[in-house]
């Protein structure tokens, strides 16, 4: 390492709300820390890690006011200089501060300033103990399959056993060791250096064929490519055959997933395609866990890392390829702290690094679309459903003409009644949990609200409760009314409990399979209920979203909708965007296989444009037709937005300190810059917290760019900074 020189001075990004980076003078006992690494350094009162970002030769602060390194903590750079201009780019395009988003993405125990080093991969082998073969004495089937597929491959991981049996093998392993069958042992280097095909690629139909020579034959260096197929047109047969062509060449590759639940599936899918080391980034890992996949991946073992959101910063040593699974999804925007877009990041670094990045999705977002119709993406189209499968029929159900009970209608309940009858799974989309949504009294009007958010409480029954969905708090369910003390409380509207219970209590003989956040917190409660679907059995699936995104239910003929027109009307711009994905990406769960699948839209509003357009022509008509709309109503992607909100514990404050802001700002505006409000927010009060907003507006991203450094010191120099928290969302989603 290069020795200290005098003139020398390191610049370190440390965990702190301020905007900036500090200069700290190098130890002379020591070598200079090189950009990339950790060092101990003094902040305040307090001893912090931070991340060297730069070497430079002088410093606004003076000499002598200039603290020393505390400590350097590696020799070598954790993060390249691609990620580390990668952070600098996402911190100065989102405002966010440089240090708090380095944080944000390193392993627990890296940010805890602790010395890591990798540990080898470790397989599952026969014990060495003089047993020969498979032993007649084992009664249990999955131990049999697992000593056979040991005798047979030498040395497995559990995730290659698992897979292979498609079924957690842990316990079992852990059982056999014990009775002195396996044992664990290392895996060597030279088993993780190399990639191959454990199964054969399936034979791509014409359209998989032609996307797949775009893909092959277009020159080295970024593009970009939106693959725009129906659901079950076989998008993930595409990222599985170029993935291996990636990874022939000794590439890594990186796949982003939206939701956990799906990372499972992804592994399983992966697993089977090829025998390669995979790890797995998500929130339900442990630390060691992530901490050992995040040097995998750093040092180059690990050929394939699939995760949700904030794998995107992930460190690799030889990255080829990014794949975007279900690229639309709003979960790739984080929404609290560090509001990145995952999919505008993943964009950056694929450029940066002169990659391709592969964009699939059935619904793309207008966004990607928008940008595939003008040129700057390459669209890739599959129209046809892959295989013997054939699309879904669409029927909607006026519900002015039917009774309901929990929401199903007759003519829904005797489609289930048939479809059970045939051996088939039926779907169930309700995209509200718990019970109802209002708990009220019919005698007096009262509702039961969250004081802290001023909104309803969701009614729970199990377990019986009342919680807000916005803030978490919960009460106990009442007994009467605390305003008149009358007993007649009255649960109103509907939610994945109530209807549930009522299929339940209308077909006793057939599973019914509830499928949303709550019943799903358990561990390995997920994993039970998607293997009595995989089971193939007659059974009932009520669900919300988690049901709607990339799952494959060969036995689902029949999809229902409860209530389609929640984004008919809504104040929102996007939500006729986000009705319109996931009624297609729920729509899709049906038919899947060699089975004729069939789709009941149950609404009030049959004769709504919105929803005439996207059942008669499909999601592609329907986003066009968006997109003109969007254009002429000066709305994203033809403008861009800023939002800058503002929270207090007193109700005029948010206001107060936005309309200082808003009057400082068009002091010294551009003249295309556009500014709403200052207005409270849609959602008034969360979490005990009065809410307040400013939107900025812009025909440019690069306008409202410009302005960043000034919006910052601003920020910090408001008369109410000290009274208000203000937080700003770059490319906003969500403007409650």
């Amino acid at each position: 390492m290069k020795r200290v020189s005098p003139q020398f001075v390191v610049q370190v990004a440390v965990p702190s709300p301020l905007r900036r980076t500090f200069d700290y003078l190098p130890s002379p006992e020591h070598p200079l820390p090189q950009p990339g690494c950790r060092v101990k350094v003094s902040f305040g009162r307090q001893q912090l890690t931070g991340l060297v970002t730069g070497l430079c030769s002088e410093s606004d602060v003076p000499a002598e006011k200039l603290r020393p390194l505390v400590a350097i903590l590696d020799e070598e750079p954790l993060l390249d200089e691609h990620l580390l201009a990668l952070y600098r780019w996402a911190s100065n395009y989102y405002l966010f501060p440089l240090g708090l988003a380095l944080q944000t993405a390193l392993p627990k125990q890296l940010r805890e300033g602790l010395t890591c080093t990798l540990a080898a991969p470790m397989a599952w082998q026969l014990a060495k103990t003089g047993n020969d073969g498979v032993p007649h004495k084992v009664r249990s089937d999955t131990h049999q399959q697992i000593l056979a597929l040991l005798a047979s491959y030498q040395a497995l991981t559990t995730k290659e056993l698992s897979a292979l049996l498609s079924k957690p093998v842990s316990t079992a392993l852990r059982t056999l060791q014990k009775k002195g069958w396996v044992e664990a042992v290392a895996l060597s280097a030279a088993a993780v250096t190399t990639a191959q095909l454990a199964e054969p690629p399936l034979i791509p139909d014409a359209e998989q064929a032609v996307a797949l020579s775009v893909l092959r034959t277009t020159k080295p260096g970024f593009h970009c490519f939106l693959l725009e197929g129906i659901t079950g047109s076989g998008k993930t047969e595409i990222y599985l055959q170029l993935i291996h062509d990636m990874l022939t060449r000794g590439k890594q590759v990186l796949v982003l997933v939206p939701e956990i639940n799906l990372t499972p599936q992804t592994i399983d899918r992966f697993s089977r395609r090829f025998n390669a080391r995979i790890v797995a980034f998500h929130s339900g890992l442990t630390d060691k866990q992530r901490l050992q996949g995040w040097l995998e991946a750093r040092d180059g073992s690990a050929h394939i890392v699939i995760g949700t959101r904030s794998a995107v910063f992930t460190p690799l040593a030889k990255l080829g390829l990014i794949v975007i699974d279900e690229e639309h999804d709003d979960s790739y925007k984080q929404q609290d702290g560090f509001r990145y877009s995952a999919r505008d990041v993943a964009i950056y670094r694929a450029n940066m690094l002169k990659i391709p990045v592969l964009l699939g999705s059935a619904t793309p977002s207008l966004e990607s679309l928008h940008s595939a119709l003008s040129g700057r993406f390459q669209l890739l189209s599959l129209t046809q459903r892959a295989g013997n499968a054939n699309v879904p029929t669409i029927r909607m159900l006026d519900l002015k003409m039917q009774k309901t009970q929990a929401g199903i209608s007759e003519l829904l309940l005797a489609e289930i009644t048939a479809t059970l009858s045939k051996r088939e799974q039926v779907l169930i989309f309700l995209n509200r949990r718990g019970f109802a949504p209002v708990l009220l009294c019919r005698d007096c009007g009262w509702i039961a609200h969250c004081d802290r958010c001023e909104r309803s409480y969701t009614l729970h029954q199990h377990p019986a409760q009342l919680r807000c969905h916005h803030c978490d708090a919960q009460r106990p369910v009442p007994r009467q009314c605390p305003a008149c003390r009358s007993p007649a409380l009255e649960a109103m509207g509907l939610g994945t409990e109530r209807s549930s219970g009522y299929l339940a209590e209308q077909f006793p003989d057939f599973p019914v399979l509830r499928i949303d956040r709550d019943s799903t917190r358990a561990a390995g409660k997920l994993d039970n209920m998607m293997a009595t679907i995989h089971s193939g059995i007659p059974c009932i699936l009520v669900g919300t979203q988690m049901l709607a995104k990339g799952h494959h239910f060969p036995r689902v003929s029949l999809v229902a909708v409860l209530d389609a027109d929640s984004g008919l009307f809504s104040a929102d711009f996007r939500a006729q965007e986000n009705l319109g994905q996931l009624l297609t990406q729920v729509a899709g769960r049906a038919g899947r296989s060699d089975i004729h699948g069939q789709v009941l839209v149950q609404t009030y509003h049959p004769n709504h444009p919105a929803l005439q357009q996207l059942i008669a022509h499909g999601y592609g008509s329907f986003a066009r037709q968006l997109l003109q709309e969007r254009q002429q109503g000066h709305l994203p992607p033809y403008v861009h937005f800023m939002l800058v909100r503002a929270e207090a514990g007193q109700p005029h404050l948010p206001l107060d300190f936005l309309r200082e802001l808003a009057g400082q700002l068009l002091q010294d505006a551009p003249r295309e810059l556009k500014l709403f409000g200052p207005m409270p927010s849609p959602f008034l009060k969360k979490a005990g917290v009065f809410r307040a907003q400013l939107v900025l507006q812009a025909p440019k991203r690069s306008t409202l760019q410009k302005l960043g450094s000034t919006l910052q010191n601003l920020l910090e120099t408001n008369s109410l900074n000290r009274k208000v928290r203000a937080l700003v969302d770059v490319d906003p989603i969500d403007f409650s």
